[in-house]
C-alpha cells in the first residue's frame, strides 16, 4: 500500500505542474497589473518600476515561472501584493477559522444525513420516506443566502441565541460566534446528501444478500448496520471525500456574513485587490488536496470493500 500511494502522490505531480502553469498564465497574462491596482492611478513610474522589482514581476515571464516553482517547493509562496506578510502566515492564520466551520459541518451533515436517509430507505415508499424526501428537496431549493439572512435575523437578532456577527480568538469564546454557521451549513448540506445516501442504501437494500439476511430472520436493525450501510460505504466515501479539499478554502458566504477571518474570505479579498501570491497558493494547495483526497479515497476503498486491490 506505500508503494502504491507513494506511485500515485508521483503521478499528480505532473497534475500539480499543470495547474501551477495555467494558474500562472491566466493571472499574468490577462489578469492585469497588481501593481498598478494597489498603487492607483497617481502612482509615479518610479514607485510602479520599484514594486515590480521588489516582487520579480520585472524579470521575463519563464524566470517569473520557475521562481513561483521554487517558492512552492519551499513552501514560501513569497509576499502578499497587498499587505507585504508572507502568504505563509496568512495561510496559516486563516485555516483554523475555515476548519472550525467546515470540519465540525462535514462530521454534523455526514451523521445527520445518514441517519435520516437510513430511516427513509427502511420506510421506503411509505408517508415518512415521502416526507422526508420532500423536507430533503426543500432544503435544496432554498437558497444558501436565504438561510444566512434569516438565522442572521430570527435566531440571531431577534430570539437571541445566536451571535449575528464576530469571532474571538478563545476557544470557549469563539465556540457561540460557529454555532450558528455550523447549523447552517448542516441544514444547506443535509438536504442534498440525503438524497444522495438514500438512493445508495435502496440501492444496496435490493441485493440478494440483503433478502436472504431479512428471511433468515435477522433483525430490521442489525439487516441494515451489517447488509446494507456497509456495503453501501464505497459510494458514502466517495461523498465524503469530495468534499475534504473544501474543508481548507471554508464557506465563503458563511465567513463573508458572519465575520470569521477565515481563507474563504482571505481569497475573495485577494480577488478584489489582485493579490496574486495569494491566490496562486490557495490554487496549489487545493490541487494537492483533491490530489492526496483521490489517494486517500482508493486506501479507503480497499479498506471497506476486500475485493478493492491497490496495484
Amino acid at each position: 500500500m506505500i508503494g502504491y500511494i507513494l506511485r500515485r502522490l508521483l503521478l499528480g505531480v505532473p497534475i500539480l505542474l499543470g495547474v501551477t502553469f495555467i494558474t500562472f498564465f491566466l493571472l499574468n497574462v490577462f489578469g492585469g497589473d497588481p501593481v498598478a491596482a494597489r498603487l492607483g492611478k497617481s502612482a509615479s513610474p518610479e514607485d510602479l518600476a520599484a514594486l515590480r522589482a521588489k516582487h520579480g514581476l520585472d524579470q521575463p515571464l519563464p524566470a517569473q515561472y520557475f521562481r513561483y516553482l521554487g517558492e512552492i517547493a519551499r513552501f514560501d509562496f513569497g509576499r502578499s501584493f497587498l499587505t507585504d506578510e508572507p502568504v505563509r502566515q496568512i495561510l496559516g492564520r486563516s485555516i483554523g477559522p475555515s476548519l472550525s466551520i467546515t470540519l465540525p459541518a462535514l462530521v454534523l451533515t455526514t451523521l445527520v444525513s445518514l441517519t435520516i436517509a437510513s430511516i427513509a430507505a427502511a420506510y421506503r415508499g411509505r408517508f415518512i420516506d415521502r416526507a422526508l424526501m420532500a423536507l430533503a428537496v426543500l432544503g435544496m431549493s432554498v437558497s444558501f443566502l436565504v438561510y444566512i439572512v434569516a438565522g442572521q435575523h430570527f435566531l440571531a437578532y431577534k430570539a437571541g441565541v445566536f451571535q449575528i456577527h464576530g469571532y474571538s480568538t478563545g476557544i470557549f469564546e469563539r465556540i457561540e460566534y460557529l454555532l450558528l454557521p455550523i447549523l447552517i451549513s448542516v441544514i444547506v448540506g443535509t438536504g442534498y446528501d440525503v438524497r444522495f445516501y438514500r438512493a445508495a442504501i435502496v440501492e444496496e437494500a435490493d441485493r440478494l444478500h440483503v433478502k436472504t439476511a431479512k428471511a433468515k430472520g435477522l433483525a430490521p436493525s442489525t439487516v441494515m448496520r451489517r447488509h446494507v450501510l456497509r456495503n453501501s460505504l464505497i459510494p458514502i466515501i466517495t461523498r465524503i471525500m469530495i468534499s475534504v479539499p473544501f474543508l481548507i478554502t471554508g464557506s465563503l458566504l458563511l465567513e463573508v456574513y458572519f465575520g470569521i477571518p477565515g481563507l474563504g474570505s482571505k481569497v475573495l479579498g485577494a480577488l478584489n485587490e489582485q493579490d496574486y501570491p495569494v491566490i496562486k497558493a490557495v490554487t496549489v494547495m487545493v490541487s494537492f488536496l483533491f490530489i492526496l483526497g483521490n489517494v486517500l479515497t482508493d486506501v479507503l476503498y480497499s479498506w471497506a470493500d476486500p475485493r478493492v486491490r491497490l496495484d
